[in-house]
């Protein structure tokens, strides 16, 4: 994420840390909220490890009541798991029946890979520009925005598929959606068979379904279909990588996946499932699993994991969440499109549910990146109380990707909060702008507790703290 700053520690090791020239002390946090040590409120926009909220009073009873129980059974049964893999298959396709219950998305993209290559037989992987599947050295190698900033460059079994994205903003309109959709199936397709002609076919497609780290890049709806059936035509398998998109974000379904009309052969997920708990899952098919001989992971799937995997999924559920992400996601997207007629330096604003990217350019039609000018607005909107990130190649894309319990007036708020920060940004062109940091990293009749919360007797910094020390 944009806004990243390094110091060094007595063991050398590299920490790193958000808004290098203003650093944010977080204290504590509660729902989509985050509190400095002053005790400033901030809403937050980024930790969609927080699915359902900062410390969510279901989540912490669940896990304060397991930790009282049972926290690690390496090779025993217990209740907590078959209770969790119960409810996690009922959300599940029925062809994804093999759950393997890891500690992270990249050790949850590592596995995979093994299950995919294991099946194929071949080592080959075709992935997108720009992607990024974690930091495991086995994920660097097939990860674009990663090993571009290595000597070695790309490794010979790595395909890199063209980002299905319209480089022209004019060109990215209902009319033209066929046309697009053609070209970068095409783009695809020519990748696929350069890879077999020179003796290297592809055996694995890893991808995103929404492309977070190349700058939240949406495919049209119908390309997944043909990408997918492009690769199993000729003998590969397809992983999708959930671990941003997951459990409701998109809104309205469960998976990314769903919304493309797919089903993936290797389904990764994580962040989200533990709501910030260290926690990810590998699903697949029988006949997939059958192909790995052996497999231990002293924590995944420990007891404490599953207690507190099965208590978001009822939150989820119980508070409507992937309905409330739909609703609030759109509300979002619209004001925000709104923001592209009075500002041109806002080159595209897209997103599906909770998870939104606006494009800052150097002006339109043009869409040049305009990363400096980004990493001001990042800092103009922590000005106003609202923290958001950087994505993209060039850093010029602000990703929002709030917990689920983000409401009506959260979205609103963050529409004023861009409209004043582009304004102020315009304003002061002339001033010295802050050195950006490549580092890594309507509606107005819906309910507004369906939202997440009664937004009428919930807005008072004071009373949100009351409440996270009453838990506490």
């Amino acid at each position: 994420m944009q806004g990243l700053h390094q110091f060094s520690t007595p063991s050398d090791n590299w920490c790193q840390v958000h808004f290098a020239n203003s650093e944010i002390k977080v204290a504590r946090a509660s729902k989509q909220y985050i509190y400095d040590d002053l005790g400033t409120e901030y809403l937050d926009c980024v930790s969609s490890s927080a699915h359902v909220g900062h410390c969510h009073p279901h989540v912490v009873a669940a896990s304060q009541t397991q930790m009282q129980k049972l926290w690690t059974t390496q090779g025993f049964l217990n209740d907590t798991y078959s209770l969790y893999m119960k409810k996690l298959m009922d959300v599940l396709p029925e062809s994804l029946s093999v759950v393997y219950l890891v500690n992270s998305g990249s050790e949850a993209n590592d596995l995979a890979l093994r299950l995919g290559r294991l099946y194929t037989k071949r080592d080959d992987v075709a992935i997108f520009e720009s992607s990024y599947h974690g930091n495991i050295s086995s994920l660097v190698d097939v990860s674009s925005k990663s090993f571009k900033r290595l000597p070695q460059g790309k490794k010979e079994f790595v395909h890199v598929i063209p980002l299905p994205k319209c480089q022209n903003i004019e060109d990215q309109t209902v009319e033209n959606e066929q046309a697009n959709q053609e070209k970068f199936c095409e783009d695809a397709q020519r990748v696929i068979e350069n890879a077999s002609k020179n003796g290297r076919s592809i055996g694995i497609l890893l991808s995103e379904m929404v492309i977070s780290a190349a700058g939240l890049v949406i495919p049209p709806l119908g390309y997944f279909k043909n990408l997918y059936q492009m690769i199993r035509n000729q003998g590969g398998i397809c992983i999708a990588d959930e671990v941003q998109t997951s459990l409701g974000r998109i809104g309205g379904d469960f998976w990314a996946f769903q919304l493309y009309g797919v089903v993936p052969d290797i389904l990764t997920f994580g962040k989200s499932i533990g709501n910030g708990f260290p926690i990810a899952a590998v699903v697949t098919s029988r006949e997939i699993a059958s192909c790995l001989p052996e497999y231990m992971n002293t924590y995944g799937g420990n007891p404490l994991a599953c207690a507190i995997g099965k208590a978001v999924l009822e939150v989820i559920v119980n508070e409507k969440l992937m309905y409330s992400a739909k609703m609030v996601g759109k509300s979002l997207l619209e004001g925000l499109r709104g923001l592209m007629s009075k500002h041109p330096s806002i080159g595209d604003v897209r997103g599906m549910g909770l998870c939104v990217g606006v494009e800052v350019v150097c002006g339109r039609p043009d869409m040049k990146p305009a990363t400096i000018l980004a990493n001001r607005i990042l800092y103009l909107l922590k000005e106003e109380k609202v923290i958001v990130a950087t994505q993209g190649e060039e850093r010029n894309v602000i990703a929002l990707t709030p917990p689920l319990c983000f409401t009506l007036d959260n979205a609103r708020r963050v529409v004023e909060a861009f409209d004043k920060a582009f304004t102020k940004a315009n304003q002061s062109e002339e001033s010295e702008p802050v050195r950006p940091n490549t580092s890594f990293l309507g509606l107005d009749n819906i309910p507004l507790n369906v939202m997440g919360g009664d937004e009428e007797t919930d807005t008072s910094p004071a009373k949100r703290q009351r409440t996270y020390e009453e838990m506490d």
